[in-house]
């Protein structure tokens, strides 16, 4: 075992519990990502919250398609193939775990990880925000804790070795994809192969699907960051990560003004935090420009 190292992140502690071979792989846009994982709680019985090993299948992402725990880019970019590395992670990188938790057990269940979102509504969706169905996940979501990724990279595939799936693909690529797949499924059909011509008017009718649950999933979830980091700073005025963590939330979902205001906190309440808020503000500012010329070519030309 290695001594534990810092990573170049604020809240990231690394310690290598099996070498890698090899150079450390491109981690570049596109690249698929096969890895095993295990979380555990910071306490004297490092109890395990989840186990990709128990489950029986590793993870799979794709890097830059949108991960929400997006932190696990980070930490597996320092890895070698065959390496096994534990890292531990404070809060400001681990608050939205429970709901990527939440996903990935729907998902082990054999059930749609959007079924909830997509059925759940209205009334009842206040309601349900109250819990995500899994005792251990309300807890940790209620009150943050740090914890410990131990992860083992399997494999990692560049854009050109594999063949992207549709659930690899970013929303951009997915609609692209939509017109190849009904042309597909049109030319299939007058060949009479109707089947074949069903599965592409399928698939196609999927990727529609999944870019529009996609972005309504991630926009109710940081809602649900919103509400749950509320109740903490309500309970504790003075967690200053609680204000961190909601000002990241607030900034997914274009509430700038909020975003800056609970940085503003977070910095007041504790000035150690200054470079890794004014890294989340100059993401901020990039991400508000990037969406404001957007729009301008978006409806150029439309009045």
């Amino acid at each position: 075992m290695q001594d534990t190292m810092l990573l170049g992140l604020e809240g990231i502690k690394k310690t290598i519990l099996h070498g890698g071979s090899g150079d450390i792989p491109k981690f570049i846009t596109g690249a698929k990502v096969t890895f095993h994982f295990r979380t555990q709680l910071c306490d004297d019985e490092r109890t395990v919250i989840d186990d990709s090993k128990v489950v029986g299948t590793p993870m799979e992402i794709v890097i830059g398609n949108m991960f929400k725990l997006d932190i696990w880019e980070t930490l597996l970019s320092s890895m070698r193939i065959g390496e096994v590395a534990e890292f531990w992670c404070d809060i400001i990188h681990t608050g939205v775990y429970p709901l990527v938790a939440k996903s990935m057990r729907r998902i082990a269940e054999g059930k749609d990880p959007v079924d909830w979102h997509l059925h759940t509504c209205g009334m009842a969706n206040m309601f349900a925000y109250s819990t995500l169905g899994y005792d251990d996940l309300d807890e940790l979501m209620k009150e943050p804790k740090p914890l410990y990724f131990v992860l083992e990279l399997c494999k990692v595939q560049q854009p050109s070795e594999y063949n992207r799936e549709t659930w690899a693909m970013n929303n951009e690529e997915r609609l692209k994809v939509v017109p190849v797949l009904h042309g597909q499924g049109n030319l299939l059909y007058k060949q009479k192969r109707y089947q074949e011509a069903t599965l592409k008017y399928k698939e196609a009718l999927i990727c529609i699907k999944n870019v529009q649950t996609k972005c309504l999933l991630r926009m109710e979830e940081y809602y649900e960051v919103i509400e749950h980091t509320t109740d903490i700073i309500n309970q504790h005025p003075g967690a200053v990560k609680a204000f961190f963590v909601r000002g990241k939330a607030h900034a997914e979902v274009w509430n700038e003004a909020e975003a800056r205001q609970d940085f503003s906190r977070a910095l007041d309440l504790d000035p150690g935090m200054k470079k890794a808020i004014k890294r989340e503000l100059a993401v901020l500012s990039m991400r508000l420009e990037e969406k404001n010329q957007e729009d301008k070519n978006k409806y150029k030309g439309m009045f």
